[in-house]
Parts: C-alpha cells; structure tokens; sequence
C-alpha cells in the first residue's frame, strides 16, 4: 500500500550532515517504493508543515540532540502523528550512555528466562558530569581512574552522542585531562572507560519484544586508528565484512558459531531490555571471549554507505522492504 510520509533530517546537532545524507537515502528507497515522500529539513516550520501535510507517518532520519534524546519523538506523540522508531521515553533515557548497564541488569532481574538474557556485557566505566571539575574540583581525583578501571587504555567519551565525536583513546594517564576537555566540547558528561580490543562489531535489530531479529552483523576494519568521526565520514579508510569474517569470530567452525551467537544474543538482550522498538542499532566488541556493548543507536545511520542498510543487503530483506514493513507497523500502532 502507498502513503504519504515525511523523512525529517537534518536539525541542528553536531551531526546535521551525517544525517542529511541519512534522509536523502531513506527518501530515495522509498520513494522507489511506490510512496508520496516529503523529505523536510527539521526547521522552525516543522510542526506547521506536518499539520498542513497530515502525512500518514514520519520516519526520523535525525542523528544527535533533538532526534535521538527523545524531543522529536516527544513531539510527535503530541502531535499524534504515527513515527518509527523508540518512544520518546526510551529515546530520552538512553540516549545518555551512562544508563545501559542499569537498564540491562534490571532486565535481568525482572524477565523470564530466555536465551538471550545474560549475553551482554560492558566495559567497566565511570561517568562524570562537567559541573564536578567545574564547580567541585574533580580534576583532582583522577589519579583514582586507575583504581577503577585497571592501567590499560582508556575510552573518553561524551555520555550522550553519536558519530564517535568526541571520543578519544587514552594510552597515558597524563592525557586523560585533555581528553575529558574534548569531550565536555560535545556534551556536559564524560564517560571514562576501559578500552576493549577486539573485533568491532553492529548488530541491527529489527522488530519488538519476542518478536525482534537479527540483521547480519558487520565487522568493521579501520585502516588506521579506531572508528572514528572521520572514518566514518570516508569508507575509504575502513574495510566492513558482513557478515564477518570467520577468521575474526575463532579458528574453528564451532568457535566461530559460538561466537556468533553469543554477539546476536546479546544484541538482542539490549533490545530488549532497553524496550528498543522498530530498529536499533548495537555496536560492541568481541574481544575473543565476550560480546562488549559500547552504545546503542535508536536512530541507525542510513547513508547508501551506513552499517544498517549494508546488513539489511546481505540479509533476506531489501532496505525497502524492511523500511515499508516498520511504517506499515507505526501507522497500525498509531
């Protein structure tokens, strides 16, 4: 069946462009698909133009503050205007990165058995609000971070954020301070955590509660560094697998199948326990062991180069196809 949907994108986040060439992709595919699209830029005009509109739902292809930290789904449960994606109390809480570990062990402590409960783990972490070193001294605590999380390389990183703006690997003790400095230019809270090396990993999730899937993963190989802002932005500088590569996942077929699902199960435990709905997005590293959540994505990039779309590729499903099947779930939701 053909709508009328409105793709919002854009927005004033520090990630603006990513998500732009995000909307402009999700405008293409389903206009391919046979529906009236209005691609509209998130200005002062919005909530003007949706009323004027009255599109039959809204697929949010924003990234950062005000798309992912639930204001716009906030808005649109106003407007009641049916939208894919998590409830803007799930966008809200965890869009601060800080909250996963909590949401998970209270999952665990509530749900009925199943086979993903107990899949996840994360690194060991603090989180530190910018108004502590500012107004509290805290910069002269941090010669206890080693006591929390062990001598080995840190991650710092804004607890709310995306695109890896902000992240920094910390190899010295003595460069955690500039680190937390570039950080608190993205956000008023730092998380400070062991780094994992590893395979890095992003799981796509489809669906809601029992009901939710596993999309392929992808393995993600920066040429140099780590996955950052910049190879993000430029696909030259990472190689991806999907699915991946056996020889990352263990040195035989049984290692390998372990493993693989012991990444799908916990990316599914963080769906799940998170109440994720329609899609997520779960990046991790497999350290050789464990499956190590870094963050999750209510809002999955989906340039023609993003991780989402890339597994939705290899899987049974066309990106259109699986785009027209959460509108068709949002508009029946209402």
């Amino acid at each position: 069946m053909s709508y009328k949907l409105a793709v919002l994108m854009g927005g004033s986040s520090f990630e603006r462009e990513f998500s732009l060439k995000s909307g402009r992709h999700v405008t293409e595919t389903l206009r391919a698909q046979g529906h009236e699209v209005l691609p509209l830029d998130t200005d002062a005009n919005l909530v003007e133009t949706l009323r004027a509109q009255n599109v039959n739902a809204v697929y949010i292809a924003l990234h950062g503050k005000g798309g992912e930290d639930g204001t716009i789904q906030a808005l649109l449960e106003y407007l009641n205007i049916p939208y894919v994606g998590s409830c803007s109390h799930v966008s809200r809480t965890f869009w601060n990165k800080s909250s996963l570990p909590h949401a998970v062990l209270t999952y665990r402590q509530n749900a009925v058995d199943g086979p993903e409960k107990g899949a996840a783990f994360w690194p060991k972490n603090v989180s530190l609000a910018a108004i502590s070193f500012k107004d509290m001294g805290a910069v002269a605590a941090l010669d206890l971070i080693p006591k929390h999380l062990g001598s080995g390389p840190l991650a710092v990183k804004p607890a709310r954020g995306g695109s890896a703006m902000g992240v920094n690997r910390v190899d010295n003790q003595k460069d955690v301070g500039a680190a937390i400095l570039n950080a608190f230019s993205f956000d008023t809270a730092v998380i400070i955590e062991q780094w994992i090396e590893g395979i890095e990993l992003a799981v796509g999730v489809v669906g809601n509660g029992n009901e939710a899937a596993i999309l392929p993963p992808v393995e993600i190989v920066p040429k140099r560094g780590f996955f950052d802002t910049e190879a993000r932005q430029n696909a030259d500088l990472v190689d991806y697998y999907c699915p991946p590569r056996s020889k990352s996942l263990g040195s035989d077929k049984a290692e390998q199948d372990r493993a693989l699902k012991a990444i799908e199960l916990a990316a599914l435990e963080v769906h799940k326990a998170l109440g994720c709905r329609d899609l997520s997005r779960i990046d991790m590293i497999w350290d050789g062991t464990k499956p190590y959540v870094l963050e999750v994505n209510v809002s999955p990039g989906m340039t023609e180069h993003s991780l989402f779309p890339m597994a939705s590729a290899v899987s049974s499903t066309s990106l259109g196809e699986l785009l027209d099947s959460l509108l068709e779930t949002a508009i029946n939701r209402g």
